[in-house]
C-alpha cells in the first residue's frame, strides 16, 4: 500500500475582493497560506514556496482546482516507480485532455506546445503545464537557473531540466477551466511567451 506524508501551502499574491478576504484570513488562521505582499512572478513564488516547505518532493499545482488532486496518487506511483525527477501532468497524451475552454484557447495552447517542440526537442509533451512533482533539491536547481517571468517560466523549467539530463515522466490529466474569474492569457502573454521561446533557443 502507497502511503506519502504530506503538508499543504498556499501562495497569495492579492486578497482583493471580499472573498479572497475569508480565504486569506481562514488559511493564515490554520497556517496554510504564505501571503506575499504583491503579485511578483512565478519563478519569486517558487522560491518563496520552497523557503516554508520542509519535504524531499514538491507539488506545484493551481489551488483552482484546475489541477485535481485526484492526480496526486498517480504522481507519487509514477515517482516511485521510476525515481524520476519530475513527474509533469500532460494533456497532450491519451487519457489527457482540457475541459472548459474555448476553441481560440485550446489552438492557442496546442499551438505553442508545437512551435516550442519543434524549435527546442525537449522530449516532454506538455510544455505550459504546470501540474508537476519535483524533487526538492531539483526544483532548487532549476528555480537558480531560470530567468523568464509569466507563462515562459514553466516552459524554462522543463526544457531546462531537459537539457540538465533530469529523468522526467509524464501522467495524462485533464485540465478543468476555472469556475469562477477569467484566464489571464492575452495578446501581451502571448507576445513575451515568443519572446521567451526565442531566448530558450538561442541560451539552452
Amino acid at each position: 500500500m502507497m502511503q506519502a506524508q504530506m503538508e499543504h501551502k498556499m501562495l497569495f499574491d492579492s486578497c482583493k475582493r471580499s472573498m479572497d478576504r475569508i480565504v486569506f484570513e481562514l488559511c493564515c488562521a490554520l497556517q496554510l497560506l504564505r501571503p506575499r505582499a504583491a503579485k511578483l512572478g512565478l519563478g519569486s513564488a517558487y522560491g518563496h514556496g520552497l523557503k516554508h516547505a520542509s519535504g524531499d518532493f514538491v507539488v506545484i499545482m493551481d489551488a483552482d482546482l484546475s489541477h485535481h488532486p485526484k492526480y496526486l496518487p498517480g504522481f507519487i506511483r509514477k515517482q516511485l516507480e521510476t525515481n524520476a525527477d519530475i513527474v509533469t501532468g500532460t494533456r497532450y497524451v491519451k487519457g489527457g485532455g482540457v475541459y472548459g475552454w474555448d476553441l481560440r484557447r485550446k489552438l492557442t495552447s496546442r499551438g505553442a506546445n508545437v512551435l516550442a517542440h519543434t524549435l527546442l526537442w525537449p522530449k516532454v509533451s506538455d510544455l505550459t503545464g504546470s501540474f508537476r512533482l519535483y524533487k526538492r533539491s531539483v526544483l532548487e536547481d532549476l528555480v537558480s537557473a531560470c530567468v523568464s517571468k509569466g507563462y515562459v517560466f514553466q516552459m524554462e523549467m522543463i526544457v531546462r531540466a531537459s537539457r540538465k539530463g533530469y529523468h522526467i515522466e509524464e501522467v495524462p490529466i485533464t485540465f478543468v477551466d476555472r469556475v469562477y474569474g477569467t484566464s489571464k492569457l492575452g495578446g501581451s502573454e502571448i507576445v513575451q511567451y515568443l519572446k521567451g521561446l526565442l531566448k530558450l533557443l538561442l541560451t539552452t
